[in-house]
């Protein structure tokens, strides 16, 4: 990927194996957050593509329990 996906767009982080939430553009790296809420990290955006169907589905259904146990992620 190289131009930088809207915020909040579901993408994987290939170096690491990550599924993360984008936040932003900080100096050559971009911002990534765990869907599950957590500490930001840096990936370089050679190394990111955005998830596939399975994946941000994966990340939805997460999200929505989370919500049915009164989490707030």
């Amino acid at each position: 990927m190289s131009v930088a996906p809207a915020v909040g767009a579901l993408v994987v982080d290939t170096r690491a194996d990550r599924l993360g939430e984008f936040r932003g553009v900080v100096g050559p790296y971009w911002s990534l957050r765990p869907i599950g809420g957590g500490v930001e990290w840096d990936a370089e955006p050679q190394r990111v593509r955005p998830a596939d169907p399975t994946e941000r589905l994966h990340a939805e259904t997460a999200r929505v329990n989370a919500r049915s146990r009164g989490e707030w992620l």
